[in-house]
């Protein structure tokens, strides 16, 4: 880990994701004191993955073409910072739907940039990402943990102090990430639509779709279920936690792994398991063994997932297309099907009900086993 800037990568990810903790679990709690139905919620959650859609990709243009990807991570981290300042300032639907897609945009540029940079600077040691990115998953805990006990006294409008000091953090952390060279700088430079036409590479990327599709109803409405089922908000705390601990288990485990097990195993084993987990939720909502049992499963639907989805990612897009890379996956995944999924989640809520929305969810990460299963032998053959 020689001149690797460990610590300021670190407390980068502790922050970004102490926000996540924050504004995951428990802004569609704040949004339902505001008096807002399923479907309001549901449209407002989801614009911190509908900039995910496109943004990016801007972001990640103005980097690949300027070089400087830590100038535009600090203007990023500012912009959004000066537009959750509006959150303070007015409370109807119409101002808070301008003030969160404003706050989103600037927001959505950050990570796939710090993803790259971070990759960059461990250049083939890859394997070693997890011990970085599990100080995302600690603040996360911190986040989720501390606001469940704060929200069992306390308002759900102090939610939104808690969000302006960790954006604060971030803008400050972002001062302080040194850019770094591209990864495979001597590589031949291929056109970024050659790589993504590429039959393994748009199997991943809409396997990913509907993992990220999968996981929108449990980030905007997995806390409101929880509480309409009678859980206390410090029980919800802990149950997201749950999940994050284990995630951080297997970012420290699975670099061991990483140079000795083809990472498509491991994301063909993420998605079979999400489909349980999902099918926990679905119908054991009841039984706070088995929501405990499906929060465990948090470090294979995510830990192991993104560890795997990431390094697959990173190998089919280097060199020049690294960004550019890391913005489509962030904007087709997380964004278009982060989107879809708090969508759909917010329009069946109550009509069919959270079982049935569960069930769909089940059923996305199905289909992207079934996707990935078609091209496992194309993605082995990738090197890490």
């Amino acid at each position: 880990m020689h001149k690797l800037p460990y610590w300021r990568l670190s407390g980068y990810y502790f922050f970004y994701f102490a926000f996540v903790g924050a504004m995951s679990p428990y802004w569609g709690l704040y949004l339902k004191s505001l008096a807002f139905d399923a479907w309001q919620i549901g449209v407002l959650m989801s614009l911190l993955q509908v900039m995910r859609i496109f943004a990016p990709n801007i972001w990640g243009w103005l980097a690949d073409h300027t070089g400087r990807r830590s100038a535009i991570v600090q203007i990023a981290a500012t912009g959004s910072l000066l537009c959750f300042l509006g959150v303070f300032w007015g409370h109807g639907f119409g101002w808070l739907f301008a003030v969160m897609a404003g706050m989103s945009f600037f927001w959505s540029a950050s990570l796939p940039l710090v993803e790259a940079t971070t990759l960059s600077h461990l250049g083939e040691r890859t394997h070693y990402y997890g011990r970085i990115r599990l100080w995302g998953s600690v603040g996360f805990i911190v986040a989720v943990l501390g606001l469940g006990y704060w929200l069992n006294f306390r308002p759900a409008a102090d939610l939104r102090w808690v969000v302006l000091t960790l954006m604060a953090g971030i803008a400050l952390l972002a001062r302080w990430i040194p850019d770094a060279k591209s990864s495979l700088p001597g590589s031949t430079h291929v056109a970024i639509w050659q790589v993504v036409r590429r039959p393994e590479v748009l199997s991943l990327l809409v396997a990913c779709f509907l993992m990220a599709v999968a996981h929108g109803p449990y980030y905007a409405f997995y806390s409101i279920y929880l509480v309409e089922h009678g859980y206390s908000k410090s029980t919800v705390g802990w149950l997201w936690a749950l999940g994050v601990i284990c995630e951080i288990a297997v970012f420290l485990w699975l670099p061991r792994w990483m140079p000795n097990v083809p990472m498509v195993k491991v994301l063909l084993a993420a998605l079979a398991i999400a489909v349980a987990r999902f099918l926990m939720i679905a119908w054991g909502i009841d039984y706070l063994g088995w929501l405990i049992l499906a929060q465990t499963l948090h470090a294979a639907t995510f830990g192991a997932y993104h560890v795997a989805a990431l390094a697959l990612i990173h190998r089919y897009f280097h060199g020049r297309n690294q960004v550019r890379g890391q913005g489509i996956y962030n904007g087709l995944t997380y964004g278009a099907g982060g989107t879809a999924g708090g969508l759909y989640a917010g329009a069946i809520w109550d009509s069919w009900g959270a079982h049935w929305v569960f069930m769909i969810a089940a059923g996305c990460a199905l289909l992207a086993f079934m996707l990935v299963l078609w091209q496992q032998h194309r993605m082995s053959q990738v090197t890490y």
